[in-house]
């Protein structure tokens, strides 16, 4: 099978579905994973939407069999309809159906003709019509560049003047490029942030435990926004009734209007939710594994799951069972100085071997490398994901953050309360 991406979402899925007595060769469309290395082959080109010909050549002569694309952009792009064939499955939506994490307007706009509860909002291309309509309101809104920005196009600001920023940053300076060309202003919900993601295979769903995502740099979810900073699985938040009613008022018509469109939608479904008085409303929707999501996801996985998404493929979803770790895993993600806006990277890691011995704990790698001297560097922004599994939430806590504090590597940078508002005073990890 061929893995595109690079990051600690696909060190995450790789791990899991090498454990599969069915895994094959593991190709790796986007070499240099220091934890990836481990696991599989790197390609001896440099895939890219532009060459796509050659990745699908790769495909052929290798005989790949399955192709699974882990990030937004790729997805985006169109790599799975380029890629998909007769004798080969892709796991991961065409581009129309990627639009609705690409296309934040799209996508409010389908919810909208479903009527699936998600925030009062406008979408604005003239960055003046977006200040005068913030300038309107009473209350405070949410801005949003419409267009794909890494997690981090999502501005909360606390005062006009703020606002005003984010404007001009997005859409005059286009610090996200062209993500934001358009912009999307909501008003702002209250409530707890929980996500819910689901396999698709155009006509069945498979609701995973939902996770909860810390997505501010800084303790106290202050800070700027960050593709996130770490995350645990399940969120207590929501419980059985409320994940059937997030299924039955989001998820299935979702997957229903998509199919109105056209679009049949095989990958993943994960709706950011926001649990208001009224009832869950979506924040937005991604249409792959989040991350650090898909890490403690998948730390808890104990089915097969390259039969899983092959299933998926073959739309026959409905016949597999997932089997889960009841054990709770939290992950807490070591990034480097600078980030997000200028990271550090070329700094030496140590104590990842010291890590990986704690009970319970697996480290993944996000932006790390090896370098000529077969060192494992910093490679990006956020650069592990320490994911623990514990008998109760403390304990998959208490282990995630002894095991961070073996690693060791020059401006590490990671926040101390994750799923702390979660687990009980009593177990409360340090926060010195």
């Amino acid at each position: 099978m061929l893995l595109v991406g690079g990051g600690g979402r696909e060190h995450a899925l790789a791990t899991a579905l090498t454990r599969s007595s069915s895994m094959g060769d593991l190709w790796l469309a986007t070499p240099g994973n220091a934890g990836l290395a481990s696991l599989g082959r790197p390609i001896d080109f440099v895939a890219s939407k532009r060459e796509i010909y050659r990745l699908v050549q790769f495909c052929d002569h290798k005989r790949i069999g399955l192709v699974v694309i882990g990030p937004e952009d790729p997805l985006a792009e169109g790599w799975a309809d380029a890629l998909r064939a007769p004798h080969r499955r892709v796991f991961g939506p065409g581009a129309d159906g990627a639009r609705l994490e690409a296309d934040k307007a799209w996508a409010k706009q389908l919810m909208r003709g479903a009527a699936i509860p998600t925030a009062e909002g406008r979408a604005f291309s003239d960055p003046e019509a977006a200040v005068a309509f913030l300038e309107s309101r009473d209350e405070p809104q949410v801005i949003k560049a419409a267009g794909l920005a890494k997690g981090k196009g999502v501005v909360v600001p606390e005062s006009l003047d703020e606002a005003r920023v984010a404007i001009d940053r997005i859409m005059r300076r286009r610090v996200f490029g062209e993500a934001g060309r358009t912009v999307v202003i909501e008003e702002r919900l209250k409530g707890r942030e929980v996500s819910v993601l689901a396999l698709v295979d155009g006509r069945s769903i498979h609701v995973l435990p939902p996770c909860q995502d810390h997505k501010r740099l800084l303790d106290g979810d202050v800070g700027p926004n960050t593709g996130g900073m770490g995350a645990f699985c399940p969120a207590e938040e929501i419980d059985d009734d409320l994940m059937s009613r997030v299924e039955r008022q989001i998820l299935v018509p979702t997957v229903d209007a998509l199919r109105r469109e056209g679009i049949e939608f095989c990958g993943v479904l994960y709706a950011g939710l926001m649990l208001t008085p009224g009832g869950p409303k979506v924040l937005e929707f991604n249409t792959r594994f989040g991350d650090p999501e898909c890490q403690p996801l998948m730390s808890r996985f104990r089915g097969d799951l390259l039969r899983t998404l092959i299933a998926a493929c073959d739309r026959r979803l409905d016949e597999v069972d997932l089997d889960w770790d009841p054990r709770p895993s939290v992950c807490v993600v070591l990034a480097s100085e600078g980030y997000p806006e200028s990271p550090r990277t070329g700094v030496p890691i140590e104590g990842l071997g010291e890590a990986g011995e704690v009970e319970g704990v697996t480290v993944y790698h996000a932006g790390t490398k090896l370098d000529e001297r077969g060192r494992v560097v910093t490679a990006g922004g956020r650069v592990l994901g320490v994911t623990a599994l514990g008998e109760s939430l403390a304990e998959a806590r208490e282990r995630a953050y002894e095991a961070c504090g073996r690693i060791r590597f020059e401006g590490m940078v990671y926040r101390r309360d994750i799923a702390l508002r979660a687990t009980p005073a009593e177990r409360h990890v340090s926060q010195a």
